[in-house]
């Protein structure tokens, strides 16, 4: 079973940018699409960036121009550079793992798609 821890979450104020960053154990991190996804409080959990194996990547309409998604294979990282945030971004950051490819997919991963999940990390943007 894979664990991936995340890290960088906090407090910023709008405007400001955030690095998050997940690490995943195992050996096989190569093999794996990564994203990340975010619930803010009362809400679902939404997909919000990913990136496969081969290095697409996918992002939701309201983070992207703003959030950048990488992968490290070398140190089994993934992170997210977000850029520009805004007080609606406040929300617990999660980073998952799918064995799935998405080979031709032209939208976003959805949440169920992914089978592992960090415990995720607080992200609060005031105004």
């Amino acid at each position: 079973q894979v664990q991936l821890v995340e890290s960088g979450g906090g407090l910023v104020q709008a405007g400001g940018s955030l690095i998050l960053s997940c690490v995943a154990s195992g050996r096989t991190f190569i093999s794996y699409t990564m994203g990340w996804s975010r619930q803010a409080p009362g809400k679902e959990r939404e997909s919000i960036a990913v990136i496969t194996r081969t290095g697409d990547t996918y992002y939701a309409d309201s983070v992207k121009g703003r959030f950048t998604i990488s992968r490290d294979n070398a140190k089994n990282t993934v992170a997210l550079q977000m850029n520009s945030l805004k007080p609606e971004d406040t929300a617990i950051y999660y980073c998952a793992q799918s064995y799935n490819d998405f080979w031709g997919r032209s939208y976003l991963p959805k949440v169920a798609e992914f089978g592992s999940w960090g415990q995720g990390t607080q992200v609060t943007v005031s105004s």
